[in-house]
């Protein structure tokens, strides 16, 4: 065995640099090669290495990274747009293992309790298999969101089985007691919970916020958000709770202040999926002892019968919910792969069962060959249905390429690092950056180029934004390329996490709706009445400290132009510059004839236009079915 620490650490990375590279030549998810590896050096294999408790630590932080990643890479629009799915699919998918569990295990003669804590330990499940979804660059596909929104429920109703269960009466039961607890600790526990989830969901938003508001760098950014992970998942130790979960909430409570395209999400990515989460699963490899292979027929009996347990329950969960909310079958599989692997939460049940003598050796050695089972199969259908639904991601959104060319400038400062996290946020292709003296050079600037155009004026860091307030002009839907000025708001909306409010016109309302409704572009809005652009100013009477104001202007000659846009400059620096704001103009048609605004004429339509009246014909005929 090796003790020595240089040389233990040397063959650790020796290992989270090998594996991946040798995983791909002979075609099998990293994951299962960590595990085997895991397997081959820990002490029930080769033993070159014992049971590290810095490789443990290590290893547990990764479980918790992994929860955190999943909690901040979900769409919140979508996941709000999914909530209801994301918790029929949570109870369906403990329900079904936990009954067919219950089942399975009376039948092998175990009694109800045992029974009821293994219906809870298949019923929950752990997202091991989320850094396939991470690279393939599919998160935000709704059965993803389902999945990982479900997974909420699954482990909440697993560790409430598991309360209930490992707190069974004695002989003689306390008179004040249900199901074994005592109220007053009952009182105890839910006061802790409760404390729990506060500081979680409401007070760790609050200082991140203020943080980043104060230290913008990503260094900083980085290490505040993984000391706010350990300390929820110590916090929800503490109250009774799974660490994962409480990882998993802090993920979803800083969802909106660690955009996925973020630098602080970079460095969160880079350091989990190349250090921690390559530990875990060797920490979890090496508990597996694979020589309970051969020592009796009972444990390898009871490791199939949950192998096959948990794998119809959780395939049936995602075939109904597949049934129910008319997903595709590559999209039952990302559910099924997704849910079906099992590793912190399988793990805290058996321990807590073993320890309380609910479980002997036999269940507890069958688990962990269950772990390596359910490991292996998770990573392998995962990976195919990723890279499916991948390639069908890619051939969807081919025509929806952003193949504009945007400008993006700053008045007066350059301001260069807020442009570029800009362009990677609202996810621009190769834009080009400019800084001009004043707002005169910036549109003489604009108006020699039909490209779309952004002048930006950073006032705080994107990621503390609350609300993007949106004023759309009259016929700014019959522009040229609108759609992309909308999508813009909607990819910034969906990765900080901000609220929209439209405001505009009542026939641009419609549009906007009908925008907002598209299927895999789902955009959570708010409408405000604004006829006329004389009355933009009425938004600054609503504007929040944390809002920012995206004004949509045109080009002089283009359909929606007003001659009161050339006041917008004026307006901005009067009423507006505490506030982030930028002025969007969408690209500009070439070649056309020049449209008479001034008669009252509405113009002619565009292929934005083309586009709008397509959706509103699919909404209609959806609606008449």
């Amino acid at each position: 065995m090796i003790t020595e620490p240089l040389a233990i650490i040397a063959l650790v990375l020796a290992a989270i640099l090998l594996v991946p590279m040798i995983c791909r030549k002979i075609r099998i998810p990293s994951i299962v090669g960590f595990i085997i590896v895991g397997i081959l050096v820990g002490p029930k294999g080769f033993g070159w290495l014992g049971g590290s408790d810095t490789i443990q630590m290590l290893g547990k932080i990764g479980m918790l990274y992994i929860m955190l990643q999943a909690g901040i890479e979900v769409d919140i629009n979508d996941f709000r747009q999914q909530r209801t799915r994301a918790v029929l699919f949570g109870i369906y998918s403990f329900i079904m293992p936990f009954v067919l569990g219950i089942g399975t295990s009376l039948a092998l003669g175990f009694d109800l309790v045992t029974s009821s804590l293994l219906g809870a330990m298949y019923g929950s499940h752990t997202l091991m298999t989320y850094p396939i979804v991470s690279r393939y660059g599919i998160q935000k596909n709704p059965a993803a969101n389902i999945a990982i929104g479900g997974t909420m429920f699954t482990i909440t109703l697993s560790l409430l089985v598991l309360a209930i269960a490992s707190h069974q009466p004695s002989a003689v039961s306390h008179p004040c007691s249900v199901f074994g607890i005592q109220l007053s600790e009952g009182w105890l526990m839910a006061g802790k919970i409760v404390l729990t989830v506060a500081v979680i969901t409401v007070a760790f938003p609050w200082l991140a916020q203020r943080f980043f508001k104060r230290r913008s760098d990503a260094t900083s950014g980085f290490l505040i958000v993984m000391t706010m992970m350990v300390m929820s998942a110590w916090l929800a130790d503490w109250a009774g709770l799974e660490g994962i979960l409480g990882a998993f909430l802090c993920g979803v409570s800083l969802n909106k202040l660690v955009p996925n395209l973020g630098p602080v999400m970079q460095r969160i990515n880079f350091v989990g999926n190349n250090l921690f989460v390559p530990l875990f699963l060797l920490g979890v490899g090496m508990m597996i002892d694979v020589h309970y292979l051969w020592s009796g027929w009972q444990t390898v009996l009871i490791a199939l019968v949950m192998i096959v347990t948990k794998l119809s329950g959780k395939w049936l969960a995602s075939w109904i919910a597949q049934k129910q909310f008319r997903l595709e079958a590559d999209e039952r599989r990302l559910m099924f792969g997704l849910t079906h692997a099992t590793a912190a939460g399988t793990l805290a049940i058996v321990t807590i069962g073993y320890q309380s003598h609910i479980f002997g050796d036999e269940i507890l050695n069958a688990a962990v060959l269950m772990i390596l089972v359910l490991c292996t199969t998770a990573s392998f259908v995962t990976e195919y249905a990723s890279k499916r639904l991948s390639l069908q991601e890619e051939a969807r959104l081919e025509a929806d390429k952003k193949e504009d060319s945007w400008l993006m400038i700053t008045v007066g400062e350059n301001r260069g690092y807020e442009l570029r996290e800009l362009s990677e946020l609202g996810e621009l292709p190769s834009p080009e950056f400019a800084s001009e003296t004043d707002w005169a050079d910036a549109a003489q600037l604009i108006n020699r180029q039909s490209k779309a155009a952004i002048i930006y004026h950073p006032a705080q860091p994107l990621n503390t934004i609350s609300r993007i307030l949106v004023a759309v002009p009259l016929y700014a839907e019959k522009e040229h390329d609108f759609i992309s000025c909308f999508g813009l708001v909607r990819r910034l909306s969906s990765q900080i996490g901000a609220k929209v409010v439209f405001f505009t016109n009542e026939e641009s309302q419609k549009v906007l709706q009908a925008f907002c409704r598209r299927k895999g572009k789902y955009l959570r809005a708010a409408y405000r009445e604004m006829e006329n652009w004389e009355d933009v100013l009425m938004i600054a009477k609503q504007m929040a400290p944390d809002d920012m104001i995206v004004m949509i202007n045109a080009r002089p000659s283009t359909p929606s132009y007003n001659p009161l846009f050339e006041q917008v400059p004026t307006m901005l620096e009067k009423f507006f510059k505490e506030h982030s704001y930028m002025v969007v103009y969408p690209e500009q048609e070439t070649g056309n004839a020049v449209p008479d605004i001034l008669t009252g004429d509405a113009p002619q339509a565009s292929r934005t236009w083309k586009i709008i009246s397509w959706v509103k014909a699919k909404v209609l005929s959806f609606q008449q079915r």
